[in-house]
């Protein structure tokens, strides 16, 4: 089969919500299904039981939400069961939680890949995190839940 073309990342739309798109968010509920299809109707694809984990909100339907997962995964959920508490998932391999937005910063916890935690701020290649009871600062590619270029307090 010939190789399909990369196509690159759409721009920012704002949805009918009149939030931007894509978006992310997190699981605000303990128990969320993911849907083939915006409604009730449709059948239960997966069953989510991690409150917190991240999102991203790719389309709006009415009061139904698609996102995706980390794992790529989509589906359609609904809106009520979303919150727009900022995480993020510690991604690939053990990563160092910094003191300070810096490399050569001491070392406040080590982090497994799935970890999730609160994104508090990111600006630069660093985002402030809080997981495990633990508080510092991680290389924003070390985390699913942010874009490459976002800034936020």
């Amino acid at each position: 089969a010939p190789a399909r073309p990369v196509l690159p990342a759409p721009a920012p739309t704002v949805g009918p919500s009149g939030l931007p798109l894509p978006r992310f968010v997190s699981l605000g509920s303990g128990k969320v299904n993911l849907r083939k299809g915006p409604g009730r109707q449709y059948p239960i694809m997966w069953v989510y039981l991690r409150r917190g984990l991240p999102v991203e909100i790719i389309a709006e339907y009415d009061l139904w939400r698609q996102i995706r997962d980390h794992d790529n995964t989509v589906g359609w959920v609904q809106k009520n069961l979303l919150s727009g508490k900022r995480t993020g998932l510690v991604t690939g391999a053990v990563r160092a939680l910094r003191d300070e937005p810096a490399a050569d910063a001491a070392t406040v916890a080590l982090l497994s890949p799935g970890v999730v935690g609160a994104i508090g701020a990111c600006k630069g290649d660093w985002c402030a995190f809080r997981a495990k009871g633990y508080d510092g600062w991680i290389l924003r590619d070390q985390l699913w839940g942010v874009f490459p270029e976002e800034t936020f307090q």
